[in-house]
This record gives structure tokens, sequence and C-alpha cells, in this order.
């Protein structure tokens, strides 16, 4: 049997990518945009080592579908985050990615054009711009580490990073989280446990080396330093939230346990709002409560946030500033739910710090 019948049976067309260093050729970071990503990272590293009494908040929608709408959310967004800067810090969701437990559309980088075309090398230069612009209107941002290729082309843009329910225990993206240039969420599992979410931590802050693609687009064997950076996101499981005060308490001693800091960010949507996008307000105040109450670990909060609430299904006629994969509360809701956070945990932040 001769070889070529043995190879990419199964494989119906390949195409060669743009390299990382010849995107960011054509989209160059700006100085004034990397002043911002460079600050936000600071900004979040310092939140995390308690050197900044302030609250991080990841706010924005599920995933990225229109650049316009996310460009009119980031302006309102910069708005409110002057608003609210003494207390938290507001850090931009740019999702451009998303895993399917079966199948669906999968992020803005692989299907720009929601229309099956896989225009991923157009994907990369649209999400690149975008990444660019907001950073560049004051934003920092954040994603999450889905494809082990894509952060060569975008992780010089993010501040932030979260690695998904789903690919926690992924070896793979431990690894990759371990020689990441931003802090890390690791969300507990699908089932709301904190073991492999913990093991995720441990593993990421430790160096690792793995084979992966260089700025030249060339396979590479990746040596990492190790990420010291990450952390903990509760985001409930098997139908069951886990922000609550002895959810968070049970999460503080495991930490503690393993010798890791309890850092604990709270995901106010899937499990722990039911997925029903109303009760995310609920979950926030919930957070707010339990920090003016003098909780010292909860360091931040997700929130899944557009223009207008709900979702919609992608199609020919759909709305503009809709979800179109994971229902989200509107910007007016968004922004009453933040500033009332601010208020009620203001003085609570600002005295939490001296007694760590």
């Amino acid at each position: 049997m001769s070889p070529q019948l043995l190879d990419n049976l199964r494989i119906a067309s390949q195409e060669t990518l743009i390299t990382p260093r010849q995107l960011k050729e054509q989209l160059p970071l700006s100085d004034a945009a990397a002043a911002v990503v460079s600050k936000g990272r600071q900004d979040i590293q310092n939140i995390l080592d308690r050197k900044d009494h302030r609250m991080m908040v990841v706010v924005g929608p599920c995933s990225i579908h229109d650049v316009d709408a996310a460009m009119e959310y980031a302006q309102r967004l910069k708005e409110l985050a002057a608003k609210v800067d003494d207390t938290l810090l507001l850090v931009m969701r740019v999702y451009f990615e998303k895993p399917r437990t079966t199948v669906g559309w999968k992020g803005l980088i692989n299907d720009p054009y929601l229309d099956d075309s896989f225009k991923i090398q157009d994907g990369l230069g649209i999400g690149r711009k975008l990444l660019m612009d907001v950073s560049e209107m004051g934003l920092p941002t954040s994603t999450e580490a889905l494809d082990p290729i894509s952060p060569q082309y975008m992780q010089d843009l993010i501040s932030w990073s979260a690695i998904g329910a789903r690919t926690t225990e992924s070896q793979t993206h431990r690894e990759m989280a371990s020689g990441l240039s931003s802090a890390v969420g690791f969300k507990n599992g699908t089932d709301g446990g904190l073991e492999i979410a913990i093991h995720a931590i441990q593993s990421s802050s430790k160096p690792h080396r793995f084979l992966g693609i260089n700025g030249q687009g060339q396979v590479a064997i990746i040596e990492t330093a190790g990420n010291p950076y990450g952390h903990v996101v509760l985001r409930g499981g098997n139908g069951k939230p886990n922000y609550d005060s002895v959810s968070v308490s049970m999460c503080e001693r495991e930490l503690l346990q393993a010798g890791v800091t309890p850092n604990i960010m709270v995901d106010c949507s899937h499990a722990n709002s039911n997925k029903n996008h109303e009760l995310q307000p609920l979950v926030i105040d919930n957070v707010a409560n339990q920090i003016a109450e003098g909780n010292s670990s909860i360091i931040g909060i997700m929130v899944e946030s557009h223009l207008h609430e709900g979702n919609q299904k992608a199609g020919p006629d759909m709305a503009y500033g809709v979800s179109i994969t994971d229902k989200c509360i509107g910007w007016e809701t968004t922004e009453k739910s933040l500033m009332d956070m601010r208020d009620k945990i203001k003085g609570a932040l600002a005295e939490r710090n001296k007694n760590q």
C-alpha cells in the first residue's frame, strides 16, 4: 500500500494561514493600545496580590458577532468605568471562540460572516482590529483562551484570560495557560466540582514544554516559565449555583488546603443564574453583600451583558445589539447593577486590604 493512502483520509482541504508575525505587521499594536493592555494586566495582578483594593469585573457580550455593536458597547462601558474606577476595574469581555457540546456557531474567528464560510483568516484580522480599537479607547480586554494556536495572534492585546469549564481539565490548556502573558481564571468543572480547577491552577503555575507554533507560524517546542496568576472562577454546575457564602467558604478552604492563594471570581451567569439572564443582577447583589459583610477572597465577577437583553438565533434579520449565543442582561440593567455594587462595597473594599 502506498503511503499517500494512509495520511489525511478524512481531511477535505488544507489552507495555509497567515503567520502571527504577518498579522501583527498588518495590524500593529499602537503605543496607546499597548499602554492600556500593560496597565490592565498590572492592575489585575495588583488586585490578585492585594496591592489594589478594587474588584475586577469582566463584563460584556457572551460572544462578539457584530463589530459595530461591540464598539458601541465598549464606548458605554468606558463611560461607566470612569464612574466606578475607585472601586471596580471594568474589563470588557471580548470573546471570539465558542466551545460547543455538539455543533453550532464557533465564534467570530472561525466563522466571521455567520454563513458557514469559515473565513478564519478574515476572522483573525477582524478580531485583532476590534481588540486594538477597544484598547485604544482605554478599556482592558478579556477573552476565553480556547484554541491553543490563536493566542499567538491575539494575546498581546489581552489583559485577562479565561479557561472554560469544558477545557480546564485539558492538559493542553493548562500548558497553554502556563505561558500566557495575562492572568488566567479557571472555571470549575461542569459538574460543579473544584478539584480540576485547583489542579489546573497548580499545573499552570509550573514550567511546561509542549508543541506549538512560534511567531513565524512554524511548529516549535514551546517552553514556558509558569503563570503565577491563575485563580478559580465559580460558575456553578449540575444545575446548582456555587456563589453563596457557604460555597465560597468551602472553596476558600479547598484552595488553602491545596496551597493555592484563595482568589475567587464569581461567574454570575451559567449555572449560577440557572441560565436565566434575569437572575444575574441577584447574583451580583449577593456577591456585593458578601463583600460588604467582610468577605476577603472574592476578587472579581463575570457578567454576560449586551446592549439589549436576551438572545436570538443567527440569521438575516437579526436585531442589533442582541446576543446570538447565551442570553445577556441589557445595558440599563448592567449599569444599574454595577453602580449599585460600587456603592455597596466601596467602603468595605477600601478597608479590606488593610487587614490582609
